[in-house]
Formats: C-alpha cells, structure tokens, sequence
C-alpha cells in the first residue's frame, strides 16, 4: 500500500485497532473521540491527528462523525508532527478532497496525498535528531524488564530517557527504525519467546508481559513469526 484517502463515518461502537503504516485523520463533522498509546483526546470538526505506524488507537464518536482519512506508507510522515502547524489550510484541502471522493471527481490520491502532507507542514524529527545525550538503550532496556506487565505509555519510556516525548520518538526512530510502541511491543515478544521457551504456561506469560489475554499475546506472536521481516 502506498496510500489511499477515504471517507470514513465513525459511531458510538467503540473501536481498536493498530497498523504498519501511518494514518491521517481529518474531522469534518461531529466531533471524534480517541485515545493514541493511552492519552485521550478530542478531535472537532476541522481538527486532525496523525497516527504514527504501530500505534494502538481506541476511537468512537458518541454523536456521529466523518472523517478524511489517508492511510499511507510514505516514509514523509514519519518526520511529521501529530498536529498540523496551520489547521485552516489543512482543513480547506481536506474538504475539496472529501468532495472529490464523494463525488467521484478524477483527482489523483497520491498527489492528494502528497499536498496533504505539504499543507501539514514539518515536524520535529530532524531538528531533534543531533540534540542531547545519546539514549542508553540498555540501561532503558533493563529498566523496562522489571516493568513488561505494566500499561506503559511513550510519556514513560520518554520520561525514563530524559527527553520530551517528541524528541524520544524521532531518537527511537532514528535508532531503531521502530516507533516507541513498535520498539515497546517487539521487547514484550522478545520476553514473551524467552519465557515460552523456559515451559512457562501461556497465561502466565501474557500477564509477565503485559498482554490482556493469552489468545491476543498468541496472535502477537503467530503475526510478528508471519512477518517478512523476520
């Protein structure tokens, strides 16, 4: 997938879920209401969030809402912000696009994709990248054995680094080619592997782990086993 813009209604039923790629969302009516890697937030019409590959996102709108969304593999995100700088160019762009969905108008999605990003303006990645101390990544890793099983956020894994979460996020990426969450998640398998290995049950592994249920750390590790990159 390189990308694709669709419009999107959201409902009271409360959904989950979490992928490879980055997501833009764009609000254009009713009001959306999200949580990304456990921080709540509300998104009102004319508002938008980038959601970064690997973030876990729960999402409803209790009054109705629909929504732009590009969903999109172009490494160009990655060094974008979460919010736009400018919302009203943003927001302009984003509804000539919806209306040129809706009406089936032969604009091209790869080059809406392209001034959507452009209209987003740069992000904090690179002015950020040759700032500060290294992250002792071991020290970070050891810190973290002891707390698998906890709900860690990246405003954790940040704070233990001494960096704002910003600045923890184009260092991880950076470094590990791995978003926080995705770098978190690979640490809980890697753990998970270890203690399978050593004859532990599985339900005791996932609660070590920090996984809710032994079925969704199974599946974790069925899908990281599937993955090409392994």
């Amino acid at each position: 997938m390189s990308c694709s813009l669709s419009l999107r209604h959201y409902g009271p039923s409360r959904g989950s879920h979490e992928h490879d790629h980055a997501q833009v969302l764009w609000t254009l009516d009713g009001a959306l209401e999200l949580e990304v890697d456990g921080r709540g937030q509300r998104l009102a019409a004319g508002q938008g969030l980038l959601i970064p590959p690997g973030a876990l996102h729960d999402f409803e709108a209790p009054q109705g809402s629909h929504c732009l969304v590009l969903d999109t593999a172009d490494p160009v995100w990655l060094d974008r912000a979460l919010s736009p700088g400018h919302s009203q160019p943003v927001d302009h762009l984003a509804r000539f696009l919806a209306a040129s969905l809706q009406q089936g108008l032969p604009v091209s999605q790869a080059l809406g994709a392209q001034l959507l990003a452009q209209a987003w303006g740069p992000g904090e990645v690179r002015a950020v990248l040759c700032s500060g101390r290294p992250i002792d990544w071991a020290g970070l890793q050891r810190w973290l054995q002891t707390r698998l099983a906890a709900p860690l956020t990246v405003a954790d894994l940040a704070a233990r680094a001494g960096l704002a979460e910003s600045q923890f996020r184009a260092r991880c990426l950076a470094a590990t080619g791995l978003t926080p969450m995705q770098w978190l998640r690979a640490r809980r398998l890697a753990r998970a592997r270890v203690l399978r290995a050593a004859g532990l049950p599985v339900a005791l592994v996932a609660q070590r782990v920090g996984y809710d249920s032994p079925s969704a750390l199974t599946a974790a590790l069925r899908r990281e086993a599937a993955s090409p990159d392994r």
